[in-house]
């Protein structure tokens, strides 16, 4: 449904040898509105990115909007209040398929998210998607910016008593048992080795 969609605004800034002025975000905001109040689907599908006019074609998007004008009307009240709040944003995509989010205030750009940076997802499919991204690059630091302030302490708890106990291998207990070891590690963690041509490696830890 229309509502559990998220209608952005989009501003590139390019710097060259003569810089241009930011359009004013505030023009898109009031043409939406009063597109949403006539219920005008072919104006507000004007003003879809490029990437939201290939999920939909311009018939589909009257459909959608047909039945959504009550939805939209609220949308237009809400937009045209005084205490409304309009924000620039850019995105820039790099070939790898990374994102570097941005947001304009104080007359410049200010990265809000960028890879491992500290970033927060505006809605809950932004995070998950920014999981399996620093996930898919094995980024712990990446990992840990996504992350609950709580989790990631716990996180951090987890491995820095794991470094303090693993300081002093030497004085560890092993338990072996044929190709594998088990190691009792103080702090409350147990890690498990297995040989694999002639070398030992990490089996498992918790």
């Amino acid at each position: 449904m229309m509502r559990r969609r998220s209608w952005g605004i989009l501003v590139v800034g390019f710097v060259g040898c003569s810089p241009s002025p930011l359009p004013d975000p505030r023009i898109a905001a009031r043409a939406y509105a009063a597109a949403a109040q006539a219920g005008d689907a072919d104006a507000i599908y004007g003003m879809l990115s490029a990437t939201s006019r290939r999920a939909l074609t311009p018939a589909q998007f009257r459909g959608l909007v047909s039945g959504e004008k009550r939805e939209l009307a609220q949308q237009s009240v809400d937009i045209s209040s005084t205490d409304r709040r309009v924000q620039a944003m850019a995105t820039l995509r790099f070939p790898d398929g990374e994102e570097a989010r941005m947001e304009f205030g104080a007359g410049r750009f200010w990265i809000s998210a960028a890879g491992a940076l500290p970033g927060a997802g505006r809605t809950p499919e932004e995070t998950l998607d920014a999981l399996r991204r620093v996930l898919a690059r094995r980024s712990y630091a990446g990992l840990l910016s996504v992350l609950t302030p709580s989790t990631r302490a716990a996180m951090e708890h987890d491995f820095r008593t794991l470094v303090d106990g693993l300081a002093e291998p030497d004085s560890l207990t092993l338990r072996p048992a044929g190709d594998t070891v088990s190691v009792a590690v103080p702090g409350g963690h147990q890690v498990t080795l297995r040989r694999e041509g002639g070398l030992w490696k990490v089996d498992d830890f918790d």
